[in-house]
């Protein structure tokens, strides 16, 4: 039996929502906590589209609010699968805001969820292969896989039993720190 194969483009989804004053901080703009929880909400639409199984989010790379929502905007996110393992999808996330009155479209955030595809019994799926069909999307895919590769150079050279801090002293005195072990 061969393998199905999918395009990122069958991925994609986009949800719109109106932004209410219920979602709101104190000064009027739209918390961040609750376009994250929309995030994570189209993360799993999207990598279940795609993979035809259940999701769940093992981790977030990056959120940077770029603008902020007002309430009374319109907040679009788009997201497709930029990235495919074994089981495991990085999925891109793009958000903007509308305003109604003056058409004005602001980017507020871009982000990347990396989800894992479930079996019924809770172990990882196996997800189709993605097949790359634009120089874009090939750039997308290396720039996800340089990501990965990242964090797993970072967890190896910060692993706790590797560490050592005297060889960071002299880095740490250009910051706003002091180092004072006597509590350790």
């Amino acid at each position: 039996m061969s393998q199905l194969i999918k395009t990122s483009k069958e991925s994609s989804v986009s949800i719109t929502e109106l932004m209410l004053p219920a979602n709101s901080n104190f000064s009027g703009k739209i918390h961040g906590g609750y376009i994250l929880n929309l995030m994570d909400q189209i993360a799993f639409a999207c990598s279940s589209k795609y993979s035809g199984k259940y999701c769940v989010t093992a981790s977030i790379n990056t959120v940077d609010f770029l603008n902020p929502v007002e309430v009374g905007e319109l907040l679009t996110l788009k997201a497709r699968v930029n990235y495919v393992g074994r089981t495991s999808m990085t999925v891109g996330i793009r958000v903007t805001s509308e305003n109604i009155k003056t058409g004005e479209i602001k980017h507020c955030n871009s982000s990347y969820f990396l989800m894992v595809a479930k079996n019924d019994d809770g172990t990882n799926a196996p997800v189709p292969k993605l097949k790359l069909t634009s120089k874009e999307g090939v750039r997308r895919f290396i720039r996800s896989l340089d990501r990965l590769e990242m964090k797993k150079k970072r967890k190896l050279s910060f692993h706790k039993d590797e560490f050592s801090y005297e060889n960071y002293k002299e880095e740490v005195k250009k910051h706003n720190v002091v180092i004072d072990l006597t509590d350790d």
